[in-house]
């Protein structure tokens, strides 16, 4: 199926009102005639000349290997179509996240700029080179993510409280990421992140904060979330990243 590049630039409400009429039609729950693999290798031709060059050559086989990986594992979990998708190997002056439909194989909003954690890099901007699961080290965990509720944010930039929608994250990469519920580790808007380039959060994948009001509550309840960066032990290691069909 080829990708067909859709609201990248401007409202998600037209997905939106698809997504209510629809919720049954997107049950993880429908049989599925294809393995978790087949699904993968699908979703990695139609998207891989539809992204900016990434920062690794297995960044969409790894997300997508996980995604399908784990909707097999757990139907029930994913109860929509929805990607989130960030490569932390790119610099934080780059746009590197994405919104994907995993069901129609389409971008549905990307790239644009997203935070990383402020114990990930020693500078403002560039490329986070250091990932922890650890309370209180402020850094980006890598891996796979469930997206459950939305919620009102408080949050603090620049010596000045600001207010934003937060959605919670659980981490279902075993150590890499299962304390991000413990550690507040949240999708949410800020206002140090713009159209250019994103500042520094406290581990958080943070974006605009007009995209954040638009898309998080989409991706509430039943999205997921992948978080990649080219660390050879997480892409090693990660349950997800290397499950198997058996």
């Amino acid at each position: 199926m080829g990708v067909v590049k859709y609201l990248k630039y401007g409202s998600f409400g037209a997905f939106a009102l698809i997504l209510a009429g629809n919720r049954a039609a997107f049950s993880a729950s429908e049989p599925s005639t294809d393995g978790f693999i087949a699904k993968s290798s699908a979703a990695v031709r139609a998207f891989a000349t539809a992204v900016r060059p990434l920062s690794h050559p297995r960044a969409l086989e790894a997300a997508f290997h996980s995604y399908f990986a784990y909707q097999a594992a757990h139907a029930d979990d994913v109860k929509k179509p929805l990607l989130y998708f960030v490569d932390y190997g790119l610099p934080s002056t780059e746009a590197r996240g994405y919104i994907f439909d995993m069901r129609a194989l389409r971008i549905l909003e990307g790239p644009f700029a997203v935070a990383h954690g402020r114990g990930s890099s020693r500078n403002r901007y560039g490329i986070p080179t250091r990932f922890s699961n650890a309370p209180g080290s402020n850094a980006t965990s890598l891996g796979l993510y469930l997206a459950e509720n939305t919620y009102n944010f408080h949050g603090k930039a620049g010596g000045r409280s600001y207010r934003s929608v937060g959605l919670r994250l659980r981490g279902v990469s075993g150590t890499f990421n299962d304390r991000a519920l413990a550690r507040g580790v949240v999708a949410h808007g800020a206002p140090y992140v713009t159209a250019g380039k994103a500042g520094r959060s406290e581990g958080c994948p943070a974006m605009e904060q007009a995209r954040a009001r638009r898309l998080l509550p989409e991706l509430a309840d039943g999205g997921m979330v992948f978080l990649f960066a080219p660390d050879q032990e997480w892409m090693n290691d990660d349950p997800w990243v290397v499950a198997s069909a058996d």
